[in-house]
């Protein structure tokens, strides 16, 4: 009895590589920001190693890679194992160009960037697996959202390849995720109309995936994705930060974002609109900004309960 190819490659030796950047890196803080949850079945941080496993368009990955004395060391296993790691330097924030952007105008961001130089801004080129990801996490809360993700996928997804620390799952094919039963979804926690949007952009999944990534900026990225049903502007904005990098996409419409982005410039709340005034000095930039605040601006204490989740899956 032969083989598949597909077994074949997920039995085949992994592949390593070393990624030498030119500039200072923190690859672990770099890539971390994409996991969704503590017990996302997608990442893993073990120790210094970060684990992750993703569905490369030539098939099933997982990559483990830490930091070694300024050098990024890898080892990728499954039959996306070369995809994997030809993307790294990507990963790890090679084509995050910050050419232009200052902030020694605003000594708390200055502080902040000075902490945080070996963190660079990550892009995976897996557009609809970010964009799925957003979606899932429309207006819930983190804990429903990221709860959402890991049903689906371990249920959905394909288990990961090599010596993971615990299973480890990629996320569906686009084919998969728009299989996915009702009741299922249901199960999950997911609201319908987060599902229906989900099913609706995997009819169009790798054609929208390929005019995303083949687009020349963020306006032409959101009117692609914004074309398809329930899809908005916070969640073009996600897509465009978790799969490409982008460093001025700004994901408007977010519950929290703009309270905080207003309170650590200004100490006062803004909304959307005040948002984007303070930001507007660093257009082009604007996301390098908010990731600064995200990481250590000063916060605003909380004055009520947190918002309630709302269970709909025994109505």
């Amino acid at each position: 009895m032969t083989m598949t190819a597909d077994a074949e490659a997920h039995q085949a030796p992994p592949l390593s590589t070393v990624y030498r950047p030119g500039h200072p890196l923190d690859p672990v803080r770099t890539v971390r920001v994409l996991m969704r949850g503590p017990k996302d079945p997608t990442m893993l941080v073990d120790g210094a190693t970060l684990w992750r496993a993703s569905r490369t368009p030539d098939g099933v990955a997982t990559l483990a890679l830490r930091s070694v004395s300024g050098e990024v060391h890898a080892t990728a296993w499954g039959p996306g194992a070369g995809w994997a790691l030809e993307q790294l330097p990507a990963l790890c924030g090679a084509e995050d160009d910050a050419t232009g952007f200052d902030v020694t105008a605003v000594p708390m961001l200055a502080e902040i960037a000075r902490r945080t130089s070996g963190t660079r801004l990550t892009r995976t080129d897996l557009v609809f697996d970010a964009l799925a990801s957003a979606v899932i996490e429309q207006k819930v809360t983190s804990f429903q959202a990221f709860g959402a993700w890991r049903v689906l996928v371990s249920r959905f997804g394909d288990p990961a390849p090599g010596p993971t620390p615990r299973p480890m799952f990629a996320p569906p094919t686009i084919d998969g995720w728009r299989g996915i039963p009702s009741w299922a979804w249901h199960r999950s926690g997911l609201e319908p109309p987060q599902s229906r949007a989900i099913v609706a952009a995997a009819a169009r999944g790798q054609r929208i995936a390929d005019a995303v990534l083949a687009a020349p900026d963020g306006a032409d990225r959101d009117r692609i994705l914004t074309s398809l049903s329930g899809i908005g502007a916070w969640t073009a904005s996600e897509t465009r930060i978790r799969a490409l990098g982008d460093p001025d996409a700004v994901s408007v419409g977010d519950y929290h974002l703009a309270h905080e982005v207003g309170y650590a410039l200004t100490g006062s709340r803004v909304d959307d609109h005040g948002m984007l005034e303070l930001l507007a000095p660093w257009a082009g930039h604007r996301q390098r900004v908010i990731r600064l605040i995200l990481a250590g601006g000063p916060r605003e204490p909380r004055r009520g309960p947190r918002l309630a989740p709302q269970d709909h899956r025994r109505h």
